[in-house]
């Protein structure tokens, strides 16, 4: 008898055959205990001399091939049972989607709605933010006319993709109950540690409302003057009441709480502030973009055997470091009961700073081999990590 998971494939299948309709294909995520060969995959139909061709864009997270085949080469079901969590179909008159649980069962949603087909071969890429848009003008990132400045330009690009990794894997979060789906009366509660500027503080706020969802965004920064700057410029955009900046340290903010903590570049250990405030603070999601990890650099004297090959080189062990610091947050985040992934949200070119910790409470207790291998890696380095201090993570 057929299970429900495969009666939605067949579905999904049935829709992605009828070029005419399909928009596009996104297969993203991992099942459990599964591997994937890459870490998303996008299709959709293109126009390639008067033929429809299926346009196979797969991303590694730091390189995409794209390659076309004919529809009647495409095996849709083959694509479908590689191991990813979730797919999404979208076709001309509304959206298929299917979330694999942990236990192997699809949880299925099917959205009405028009959507519109793009057939040019070679799409430019949409911009979530209209570079007009006055809060970029007012931040500093365009110009008056709504150009964006060329020496903003990757400031605009980190706060774009930052936002095309926080959209769907915040909407898959609601989806999975793991956030309460956001209403007027209880909007999403969002906190930027270490604000600064608020390029990214002002762009989540502008874009989630721009999709009718109601949030309450929180910019926190040590600094007084950004407090005023920021805080003046939500006054001048009229959005005053759904955004506010606060002058405080993150390890001593007034703020107990928000369902999605997100940091970005947030220097050494005020990334293990960052973290250990979200945990403390019962988050459900977190997007963490770490900066300048010299913490471990400094304990990293007793190199057992034979890692002292990479580390008796200034630069390699800098980079070791950042490696060991950013695996270490994401196993202690995995310790006390987070789903954490580590992916590179942005190429190098924009910023050599372009790891991110992406974390979703799940409250999954850690496993005994989880906590064995995280204990035997500190005894071996000692070495003691910032953020394990401030959680009180056993050693």
């Amino acid at each position: 008898m057929a299970t429900e998971l495969d009666l939605a494939i067949t579905k999904a299948c049935e829709v992605i055959s009828d070029t005419s309709t399909l928009v596009r294909v996104v297969l993203s995520g991992r099942r459990r205990n599964m591997t994937v060969p890459f870490e998303r995959i996008d299709l959709r139909p293109v126009l390639i001399k008067d033929e429809i061709a299926l346009q196979i864009s797969q991303s590694d997270g730091r390189v995409t091939t794209v390659k076309n085949v004919a529809p009647k080469d495409f095996q849709a079901r083959s694509y479908l049972e590689l191991g990813y969590a979730n797919i999404l179909v979208e076709h001309t008159s509304g959206a298929l989607s299917i979330r694999i649980t942990k236990k192997g069962e699809a949880q299925v949603h099917e959205e009405k709605g028009t959507r519109e087909q793009n057939l040019d071969h070679d799409r430019k890429k949409a911009r979530l933010l209209d570079s007009s848009d006055p809060f970029l003008i007012e931040v500093g990132i365009s110009d008056s006319d709504g150009r964006v400045k060329p020496s903003r330009s990757d400031k605009y690009i980190q706060v774009e993709e930052f936002l095309r990794l926080l959209v769907p894997t915040l909407n898959s979060a609601i989806e999975a109950k793991q956030i309460s789906k956001p209403t007027l009366v209880n909007p999403l509660v969002i906190a930027d540690l270490g604000c600064g500027s608020a390029y990214l503080t002002f762009a989540v706020h502008q874009y989630l409302r721009s999709i009718d969802m109601p949030v309450h965004v929180i910019g926190i920064d040590i600094r007084p003057e950004s407090l005023k700057r920021n805080t003046e410029i939500a006054k001048k955009l009229g959005i005053a009441e759904t955004i506010e900046f606060k002058a405080e340290a993150i390890d001593q903010t007034s703020l107990t709480s928000c369902d999605i903590a997100i940091a970005l570049h947030a220097c050494d250990t005020a990334t293990d502030d960052a973290i250990a405030w979200a945990v403390n603070g019962g988050a459900k999601l977190l997007l963490i973009a770490p900066c300048c990890q010299h913490d471990l650099q400094t304990q990293m004297s007793q190199v057992p055997e034979p890692w002292n090959l990479l580390t008796k080189h200034g630069l390699m062990k800098e980079r070791l470091g950042d490696l060991m610091t950013d695996a270490l947050r994401a196993q202690i985040l995995k310790l006390v009961g987070y789903r954490t992934e580590v992916i590179e949200f942005i190429g190098g070119e924009h910023t050599p700073r372009n790891i991110m910790i992406r974390a979703v409470l799940t409250s999954a207790k850690a496993e005994a081999k989880d906590i064995e291998n995280y204990k035997k890696m500190l005894e071996e380095w000692k070495i003691d990590p910032a953020l394990a201090s401030r959680l009180n993570i056993i050693k």
